[in-house]
């Protein structure tokens, strides 16, 4: 089975997966990967996705071998790259700007093939923080969510992520920068009030200026409901769309959020290529 989007999924599926990642932080699926090897492409500038996706794959037993993400932009049709990668490939990781050259591999693929990041979607981040969500709320499907940015990869894939697991998602961005069929707020103070999540990313600096009464601020925060937390996308830039002082506030859990992209996506390789 293949994931480039959160939409690959279904909701049971989804909590599967969840599933899967409980078993592994208890040590289960230790040797799932012992004589298989996991090719991956990615850029030099990813920290936290390549971290978590090399060790996952060390830890369950299996090789990785790594590609930068342009040995894929060569001239070289996909179609016979995909030939060859099958010869030796049992799972290809995908970190590349254009969705469009995955779907193309996913259809030559015999190998699952999963996405690490497009300029569209990035569903194992936003996988990992619905499963950490789903360890500190009574019913994370239940919560209302804010998503504070600009139409882009995050914000369309929490887009899918409500719309396959059923929550209310409404944004807060500078006017332009808008995710269709969103109920939109271009102030915070209005926007946070009656949130439980609040999710962010960082800002390109043509629309820094946009989102001036966007900022996630500590005083911000206190406005939403009771116990809501914040969920910020790293990278994060304190002082632009959240400020230093609610970063440092009880309100971030990023930190805590993001140690779970291990499991999850070691979780998100052994379903898919169990399908």
């Amino acid at each position: 089975m293949d994931m480039l989007r959160l939409t690959d999924l279904t909701a049971e599926q989804i909590h599967v997966i969840f599933g899967i990642a409980d078993d592994i932080a208890k040590g289960a699926h230790r040797s799932f990967l012992k004589g298989r090897t996991v090719v991956m492409f990615f850029p030099a500038s990813s920290i936290r996705t390549r971290i978590s996706f090399e060790k996952g794959i060390y830890l369950m037993g299996g090789q990785c071998i790594l590609f930068p993400t342009e040995a894929l932009d060569k001239k070289e049709d996909i179609r016979d790259v995909c030939g060859y990668l099958d010869n030796w490939a049992d799972c290809v990781i995908v970190r590349h700007r254009d969705i469009g050259l995955l779907e193309k591999m996913a259809e030559h693929l015999h190998a699952p093939l999963i996405s690490a990041m497009t300029d569209i979607s990035h569903p194992c981040e936003i996988l990992t923080d619905m499963y950490s969500l789903s360890k500190i709320r009574k019913d994370f499907r239940r919560d209302r969510y804010l998503f504070v940015g600009k139409c882009g990869n995050i914000g369309l894939t929490w887009k899918e992520a409500a719309q396959v697991m059923g929550f209310e998602l409404e944004q807060c961005c500078g006017k332009g920068c808008e995710l269709p069929d969103t109920r939109v707020y271009y102030d915070i103070t209005e926007a946070v009030v009656g949130k439980d999540i609040v999710c962010t990313d960082s800002l390109s600096s043509d629309v820094l200026d946009d989102f001036g009464n966007c900022r996630v601020t500590l005083e911000a925060m206190k406005k939403a409901n009771r116990g809501a937390v914040l969920d910020p996308c790293p990278p994060f830039y304190r002082g632009e769309e959240v400020s230093a002082d609610v970063i440092d506030s009880g309100y971030f859990v990023g930190y805590g959020f993001k140690k779970a992209l291990l499991e999850v996506q070691q979780a998100v390789i052994y379903y898919c290529m169990e399908h």
